[in-house]
């Protein structure tokens, strides 16, 4: 990366790095470097690994002191809302990380810079040498203002969307959601998963993400969307 895009970068997040060999691998892919002995230490896999857990605990931080009528269980809802990998995505892509990644031209051809998956594995890795350059009070400020709104946004806990449709289907005496994987493409260490959901009686719903888990849960939440607006609209119906 040229001197000058690394020192735009470093204004973006607001910090001289002291040490900037630490941004420089948070934003190098492991496609860039594989096959080298020390892979693991020049990619951002090892501070994307420590950002998840300062992120983690400042997050949780946030909910205590934003929320402090809630139960633990609320605030646990709250928390896995807030360090998906989805809001990490959303993060890099307002602060433009995608044209600051260093990958390998493979990636870069097959859309990485605007791959939500490496743009949260970033997002973290950024987080972390924030932490490793200047402490937790450094990390902090830079959570603190991309966090704030999400974490003072929903007044209620979310639901966990695959408990919810479950409860759905229980509550209307209908089996239970089935889940069915209909695809799984890309390298192994960046894989999308597609996703498909069934409810007895309703149309199927896919959703894609990277891992299984996040892809079941995605294609339950909008499946759910759309069993509760059905659910709307019969109930304005009965009511005219």
């Amino acid at each position: 990366m040229p001197e000058h895009d690394l020192k735009r970068l470093m204004a973006l997040l607001d910090h001289e790095f002291a040490d900037q060999t630490l941004i420089r691998r948070a934003i190098t892919h492991p496609s860039l470097v594989g096959g080298r002995r020390d892979a693991a230490r020049q990619s951002y896999q090892r501070l994307e690994f420590l950002g998840d857990r300062v992120l983690g605990l400042v997050v949780a931080d946030m909910l205590l002191r934003t929320y402090p009528d809630d139960s633990e269980g609320d605030i646990a809802k709250r928390h896995a809302g807030l360090v998906r990998a989805e809001m990490l995505a959303e993060v890099a892509a307002t602060l433009g990380i995608g044209d600051y990644l260093r990958l390998s031209t493979g990636e870069i051809e097959s859309g990485g810079r605007r791959n939500p998956a490496i743009l949260a594995d970033a997002c973290e890795a950024i987080i972390g040498a924030l932490y490793v350059d200047a402490g937790l009070p450094k990390a902090r400020l830079f959570i603190e203002k991309y966090w704030k709104a999400a974490v003072a946004a929903v007044t209620a806990p979310p639901r966990e969307p695959k408990t919810a449709l479950q409860e759905w289907a229980q509550a209307r005496a209908l089996p239970l959601p089935e889940y069915r994987m209909v695809d799984r493409t890309g390298p192994a260490h960046n894989p999308l998963f597609v996703i498909e959901v069934t409810v007895l009686g309703h149309e199927p719903v896919t959703a894609s993400a990277s891992s299984k888990r996040a892809a079941e849960k995605e294609a339950a939440l909008e499946l759910l969307r759309c069993v509760e607006a059905g659910d709307d609209a019969d109930k304005g119906a009965a009511a005219k």
